[in-house]
C-alpha cells in the first residue's frame, strides 16, 4: 500500500527580518527592514566586513586608528609606544 505524500509549496522566503518589516536599517537612506545590529542584510555584512565605520571588535582609541585593541584601550603599536617609553626611561 503506497501512502499519497502531501508537498507544500513554498509561496515566500521562510527568512524574515527580525523587526518583522516595521524597522528600518539605521543607515541613512536606507529603507530594507532590521536584520541584525540594527543594519539590513546588505549594511550587517557590509559591517562585519569593516567597511562600515561601527568596529566589530573594541578598537584602538587613537583617532584614525581601526586595529582591535590589546590592552588599556589601545593596540598593539600604540600599546608599545605608549608604555615602552616609560619602561626605557
Amino acid at each position: 500500500m503506497a501512502e499519497a505524500t502531501q508537498t507544500t509549496k513554498l509561496t515566500h522566503w521562510p527568512r524574515t527580518a527580525k523587526g518583522s518589516g516595521k524597522k528600518a536599517c539605521t543607515v541613512e537612506g536606507c529603507k530594507r527592514p532590521y536584520r541584525a545590529k540594527s543594519y539590513c542584510f546588505f549594511h550587517f555584512k557590509k559591517w562585519r566586513q569593516g567597511d562600515l565605520p561601527h568596529s566589530r571588535y573594541r578598537v584602538c582609541s587613537k583617532p584614525e586608528c581601526r586595529i582591535k585593541v590589546l590592552k588599556g584601550g589601545l593596540c598593539e603599536k600604540h600599546y608599545a609606544e605608549t608604555y615602552k617609553k616609560d619602561a626605557a626611561a
